[in-house]
């Protein structure tokens, strides 16, 4: 990495941000059927933009790289990073566009939540678009790789300025994999595990995803934990137990998690098991963003 003294941000991020309404139900309902909903919240979303608040809350310095539209929306995503610190320089305002939104319905009794959404309107995030500058004076790169050809001219980039590359894969579409060579820290989710491999195999997941070169790779499995592989080794980390109220959020604040160890210092074992607990704190809440621990260098209960 580059010293500290060089550099203006601690994370540049680069991907999806959204405005999340969710609301807590008895369970899902049948089809043509009325459903009480309850405890109805509204905060920021997307899984670069809650990462990003996460690490701002953890005192590091965060750029965020986006679209939003100019709606209503779009205004409410960008005051909620700014209200938690997080620049927003790098996000643009599509015009006459509509910003990504998604309503969520959380089932505290089963640990469940459906997720309801809409992508922006507005054009996706062009690589000319890019703030090239500020990633040059960034100690790590986050994306999810929703603008994937700004994510891989990103993450190219990086690799020739040194740049570590963290790569919050939620699902598997095209670029992906290419993406994953360009990465030195690829995290994927169950479902992109599964889509690889044809079946629920995670080790096996991360041994075909190291092969593509990335440093770290990890699968996040929810109640059950992470898998992930470091230097040919696979290892296994627990999840935290909780009550359960909403699940939104939880691998992004775990990706944060993860950045804000890497640019600590700490090593791979622990950047996988603080990570974990911090996912497991924002499950205690409604939302991605309320449970957001205050600190993850206090020791762990």
């Amino acid at each position: 990495m580059k010293k500290p003294h060089d550099l203006s941000w601690d994370v540049f991020g680069l991907g999806q941000c959204s405005l999340d309404y969710l609301g807590v139900i008895d369970r899902f309902p049948q089809a043509d059927s009325k459903c009480e909903c309850r405890d109805l919240t509204i905060q920021g979303g997307g899984p670069v933009a809650t990462a990003l608040v996460a690490l701002s809350r953890w005192g590091k310095r965060c750029l965020m790289c986006g679209v939003v539209g100019d709606d209503p929306f779009g205004e409410v995503i960008l005051h909620s990073l700014h209200s938690d610190g997080v620049h927003t320089d790098g996000v643009l305002v599509r015009p006459q566009c509509a910003s990504q939104f998604a309503f969520i319905a959380a089932e505290p009794a089963t640990a469940r939540r459906t997720i309801f959404w809409r992508r922006p309107t507005g054009a996706p995030l062009h690589f000319n678009e890019v703030p090239w500058q500020e990633v040059h004076r960034s100690r790590v790169i986050l994306t999810d790789g929703f603008f994937m050809d700004a994510a891989l001219a990103v993450a190219r980039k990086a690799r020739a300025w040194n740049i570590p590359v963290v790569v919050d894969a939620g699902s598997l579409r095209d670029g992906m994999l290419d993406l994953a060579r360009w990465s030195d820290h690829f995290i994927a989710s169950e479902p992109f595990a599964k889509k690889l491999m044809g079946s629920g195999d995670p080790e096996g997941a991360c041994r075909k995803l190291a092969g593509l070169g990335p440093e770290v790779v990890g699968v996040t499995l929810g109640a059950r934990g992470s898998a992930y592989s470091f230097q040919g080794r696979l290892a296994f980390q627990e999840a935290y137990s909780v009550d359960v109220v909403d699940t939104t959020g939880c691998g992004d604040v775990f990706h944060g998690a993860y950045v804000y160890g890497l640019l600590k210092g700490w090593d791979v074992r622990k950047r996988f098991q603080r990570a974990s607990w911090a996912a497991a704190q924002v499950a205690r809440r409604l939302g991605g963003r309320a449970g957001i621990p205050s600190s993850l260098d206090e020791p762990m209960p």
